[in-house]
This record gives structure tokens, sequence and C-alpha cells, in this order.
């Protein structure tokens, strides 16, 4: 779903290239569930975009495969939400909520 009134690509498509990353399991809410873009009937777990002329970061929140360094994981969920939304200086804050095991992992 594009957000039409920006003409930029919107929080689902930023989710699609967050949960190719091989070593993300799943999206999830972040502390307290508060990380989520408010849909019409529905709530995106694990995605927060700004709103137009708000200030601040992309966030993100992750279960990430067990056995992969977190530094590695956050700086290729940035790097795919920055390449995303097209926006190479773009802030993106990720927050690995949770580990676990399985799922493909490799380069990310």
């Amino acid at each position: 779903m594009t957000d039409s009134s920006a003409g930029r690509p919107g929080p689902a498509e930023v989710a699609a290239a967050v949960l190719a990353h091989p070593a993300v399991l799943r999206l999830d809410g972040g502390p307290f569930g508060s990380i989520a873009t408010y849909l019409p009937g529905a709530r995106l777990r694990g995605v927060r975009l700004p709103g137009p002329g708000e200030p601040g970061p992309v966030e993100i929140a992750v279960v990430a495969a067990l056995g992969v360094p977190f530094a590695g994981i956050a700086d290729g969920v940035a790097e795919r939400v920055r390449r995303t939304l097209g926006d190479p200086d773009l802030r993106v804050e990720v927050t690995v909520a949770d580990v676990a095991a399985g799922g493909p992992v490799g380069p990310g």
C-alpha cells in the first residue's frame, strides 16, 4: 500500500523489505507494542513511519534469528528501509525485540 498523498512507498512496502532480511523472523510491536502503524481497520506492528512534516526517525522492531549479531541485523534492516523509501540519509531506529531459533540466515 503506497502512501498516495506523498507518492512514496507506504508501511506495507517497508514491512515487506524488512521481512525479506534473512535474519528477520517477524515484525514485533517493540516495547509496550508502541511501534506500529494504524491503518483503516488494522494495525501493522513493527513499522512506524513519521507523518508528513513530522520529525523523527522511521522505527522498526523485529524478532531476529538466534546467533546473528544484532548490529549486523540493525544495519541491514536500516539499509533496506532507506532503499525502499529512497532516502540514503534517513534516520532509522531498529529494535531487536526478541530472538528465536529458526528461519533462513545468510548475508543481509
